[in-house]
């Protein structure tokens, strides 16, 4: 594992936890792993405040299974060395993976070119810039493409790693590691559900009366129809204006927002899945369930398992 300035502490306690501690008397195997930098021996400072050594010099990467990168600025400067030990391996069928940010230490190296891939929610734009011949997948927690694997945003590199864990050691020992680290041995859904969704703000010039009597009716018929007598206007003038307006149709906006209710009243009270739909406008728990999973990448039931507000 390379260790560049100013990394993140956490994405690298995630690779260390996974594939550095030494598990060997759960009957687990155990694995070689060195932590390797452009200057071993020289402080390197977290984005937290407190400094790590590397012990081995990056030419350890030429003969190694698996090269990992953790998080670090978007702004490092990569050592030379680090772009070739990530050519190097891919090219010789090694596998090659990063944790958030430290996917554009695979593109400085050329080795996003032409494939799928992900980051952080907050950097996926940056990346799809950086690597054009790439395909950014946005709401995922993890892409393989061949022998690279990209996670997405911190937590997502445990998925990763135990992913890749469960491809070349078996399910039961990602099953014991999971276990051992108190985390389900994969999730559910990918980082749309973390992408954070304020209330939204009606900002529409002439359509915002309309859009704010609509919001607080949600579990009302909204129908085109009803929404352009609202608004004194012909369905096809509300339509045309609407999307000139809010960039989407007005079926497409009223059922985000009912989404995005049914998101809060998942996460804040303890109604069924049943009432959650009926209350945010979706009828059914089968219609919640794929409006809900369309738009968020997560069922109901596993979104309100992951961020149900309990008091304490």
């Amino acid at each position: 594992m390379p260790l560049l300035d100013g990394i993140s502490p956490f994405e690298l306690g995630v690779l260390c936890e996974v594939f550095g501690i030494d598990r060997s008397e759960q009957g687990l195997p155990r694995l070689d792993f060195l932590v390797a930098a452009e200057r071993p021996g020289e402080l390197l400072r977290t984005k937290t405040g407190f400094s790590v050594v590397a012990d081995h010099p990056l030419d350890v990467l030429a003969d190694v299974d698996l090269v990992a990168v953790p998080a670090a600025p978007l702004s490092t400067t990569y050592p030379p060395a680090l772009l070739q030990g990530l050519r190097d391996a891919v090219e010789r069928g090694a596998w090659v993976m990063s944790v958030c940010s430290g996917a554009f230490a695979l593109a400085a190296a050329g080795v996003l070119d032409g494939r799928r891939c992900t980051t952080h929610w907050m950097y996926t734009d940056a990346l799809a810039e950086a690597v054009p011949t790439a395909t950014v997948e946005p709401d995922v927690l993890f892409v393989e493409d061949g022998t690279v694997l990209t996670s997405a945003g911190t937590a997502a590199g445990v998925d990763a790693s135990l992913h890749l864990v469960r491809r070349e050691l078996g399910s039961a020992v990602a099953a014991a590691i999971a276990r051992r680290m108190v985390v389900p041995p994969q999730r559910d859904g990918g980082q749309r559900q973390y992408v954070e969704a304020p209330v939204p703000v009606c900002e529409a010039d002439t359509l915002e009366p309309v859009l704010s009597w609509a919001l607080e009716r949600l579990d009302d018929d909204l129908d085109v129809e009803r929404l352009a007598r609202r608004a004194l206007l012909s369905e096809r003038t509300f339509a045309r204006r609407f999307r000139a307006e809010t960039g989407t149709t007005p079926h497409q906006w009223v059922t985000a927002q009912r989404v995005l209710l049914a998101r809060r009243l998942l996460e804040d009270t303890d109604l069924s899945v049943e009432e959650v739909a009926r209350r945010s406008g979706l009828g059914t728990a089968a219609m919640l369930r794929h409006h809900f999973t369309r738009l968020v990448g997560a069922t109901p039931v596993s979104y309100r398992r992951t961020f149900r507000q309990t008091a304490v």
